[in-house]
């Protein structure tokens, strides 16, 4: 029984040694969806978690809706109750695959790669693919940045007719993550 116990005492350690993990739980994440000549539709969430798998490039990233902030409460208000729903869809998270990843070759310079995964918000959930990002490591973390751009309708959000036309239906989106080791 000793042994039984010690061997998988041993294992469990080596498993654990062996997925090194990466966390944040400020990261930013920003969106714009501004039409020229009219008001900025543009909003911020400086409290995303994100986690990365070293041994393997795996990405995730958890943001809550109701935590992205605008210039305009109403504006706010209206994303939250109208537009994203956030009583009914509490949550955007990401997940995906960083395309060649290696710890070892990540150096103080920018590196380019790019990262494919699911983007789930509103309650659909979309394959994206080839999003190019950047990623170094600076003071021992590991920093990420990016952006790509998605359609509002790919999300089943419907934009009344009544402001159609002061919100665009191509939304840009940002992300920066520095990822301390867990």
């Amino acid at each position: 029984m000793k042994k039984i116990t010690f061997l998988l005492l041993i294992s469990l350690s080596i498993s654990a040694i062996g997925q090194t993990k990466y966390l944040t739980k400020t990261g930013t994440l920003s969106f714009e969806a501004s039409v020229p000549s009219f008001e900025e539709v543009a909003a911020k969430n400086e409290s995303v978690t994100a986690i990365l798998n070293t041994e393997n490039g795996d990405f995730a990233a958890l943001a809550l809706v109701k935590a992205f902030r605008f210039k305009n409460a109403l504006m706010e208000e209206h994303f939250n109750e109208n537009y994203a729903e956030s009583h009914k869809y509490p949550k955007a998270t990401f997940k995906g695959s960083i395309e060649g990843f290696s710890l070892d070759a990540l150096g103080e310079s920018n590196s380019s790669t790019s990262i494919d995964g699911s983007l789930t918000f509103h309650g659909v959930t979309k394959q994206i693919d080839d999003i190019p990002l950047t990623i170094k490591v600076e003071d021992n973390n590991i920093i990420i940045t990016g952006s790509f751009k998605v359609l509002v309708s790919d999300f089943d959000i419907e934009i009344p007719k009544i402001v159609a036309n002061k919100l665009s239906n191509e939304v840009s989106i940002s992300f920066n993550f520095e990822l301390v080791k867990k």
